[in-house]
């Protein structure tokens, strides 16, 4: 299982998240606490908004905690809107091009979870992609791909009811051709203006997701895992649920595959 964090509010360093608290994002790379491996080594990556409608992304293969480059540039970039994510690879190779976050003109998506049995059905998911869209497909892994989709579906319209049409598609495929767990997932995507945000699996499994209003940075911090040791102020994502963080608030409405959402 992966670890990842966004933020969405004032201009932030990233390092305030990344790499300055006592767990913070980098720390949870070699000793995560809320899933099975504690190690997430196998790349990571930063998407950030500042000026331009489309994200900067910065994406590399090296554990986190070993790249000074990653703390360089955390210390240096402040962004209003931003999304980091440590990798634990669950089959897929260990590339630049499998690292989240995964760009797509000016959303971004981070995931953490799996598609149970993804590898026999990979090339029925690829071909699930619009063609015009299919160019972004540069990696190998079902975050991308399940990402894609939904792009394809209204994302740019309606993104909680694109989320849903893609992962119905996905866990379909996996009861009928993969194994289980078919879906277990906590992702994070943004246009660069509003930061969203679910949890959901097909069993009671779900990975962890919280979130806080941090009233000193005047934000909202998503999390897979509170980045203080304390985790005073941190609200858990109930399982099947859709968030939507924005400077007015945050809204939380029920999650279903069949996009059929109901209030939570």
């Amino acid at each position: 299982m992966c670890r990842w964090a966004a933020w969405m509010g004032a201009p932030l360093f990233l390092s305030e998240i990344i790499s300055a608290p006592d767990h913070s994002l980098i720390r949870q790379s070699r000793d995560a606490t809320e899933c099975k491996t504690a190690i997430n080594a196998d790349g990571f990556g930063l998407a950030w908004y500042d000026r331009r409608p489309a994200p900067g992304l910065y994406r590399d293969v090296y554990p986190a905690w070993s790249d000074p480059n990653l703390r360089s540039l955390a210390e240096q970039v402040q962004a209003r809107l931003f999304m980091a994510h440590v990798r634990a690879s669950t089959g897929t190779a260990t590339s630049r091009n499998n690292c989240h976050p995964f760009v797509q003109g000016r959303w971004s998506f981070m995931h953490n979870g799996q598609v149970g049995g993804f590898e026999r059905f990979r090339k029925s998911a690829d071909m699930m992609i619009e063609d015009a869209l299919y160019p972004h497909r540069k990696g190998a892994t079902d975050s991308e791909a399940l990402f894609l989709v939904a792009c394809g579906l209204g994302i740019d319209t309606d993104p909680q009811a694109a989320m849903a049409r893609s992962v119905a598609r996905f866990e379909a495929l996996s009861r009928a051709e993969g194994t289980g767990p078919h879906m277990r997932m906590a992702a994070a995507l943004s246009d660069g203006h509003t930061l969203y945000a679910l949890r959901y699996a097909s069993d009671d499994l779900a990975p962890s997701l919280f979130y806080r209003w941090c009233a000193d940075w005047q934000g909202w911090a998503v999390v897979s895992e509170p980045y203080d040791l304390d985790r005073t102020g941190w609200t858990e994502v109930p399982q099947g649920s859709f968030c939507r963080f924005t400077p007015e608030g945050c809204e939380i409405t029920g999650f279903a595959p069949d996009g059929m959402a109901r209030a939570a």
